[in-house]
C-alpha cells in the first residue's frame, strides 16, 4: 500500500508538527489497533477520513489521518496526540 504525501502536507508536517515521513511509515507499520473513522462535520470526506494512532520506531506515538483511495493511502496530517484522541483510540483496541 503505497503512501502519498503532497509536498503541501510534508511541509505542514515538518513545519507545524515536527514529523518526518520517515516516521509516518513505520506507524503504519507499528500500528496495532484498528483504523477509525473521523465523524466529526468538518473531516467528513469521500472516501472517509481514516485515523488511528501507533508508535514510531523510537517509541513516539503519533496520531495519523489518512483517506485510502484502492490501494493508494493519502496522509492527511500526523501529529502527536492529545489526551482525548489517545482515550478515544484506546477505548476502541479489542
Amino acid at each position: 500500500m503505497p503512501i502519498i504525501i503532497s509536498r503541501k502536507i510534508q511541509e505542514k508536517l515538518t513545519e507545524k508538527h515536527g514529523v518526518s515521513v520517515r516516521e509516518v511509515a513505520q506507524c503504519f507499520d507499528n500500528v496495532f489497533g484498528s483504523f477509525l473513522i473521523d465523524t466529526r462535520e468538518v473531516h467528513r470526506s469521500d472516501p472517509p477520513t481514516l485515523w488511528f494512532i501507533a508508535p514510531t520506531n523510537k517509541d513516539r506515538l503519533l496520531k495519523v489521518c489518512f483517506i485510502q483511495k484502492g490501494e493508494d493511502i493519502y496522509i492527511r496530517t500526523a501529529y502527536e496526540p492529545n489526551i482525548d484522541e489517545l482515550n478515544i483510540y484506546i477505548s476502541k483496541l479489542p
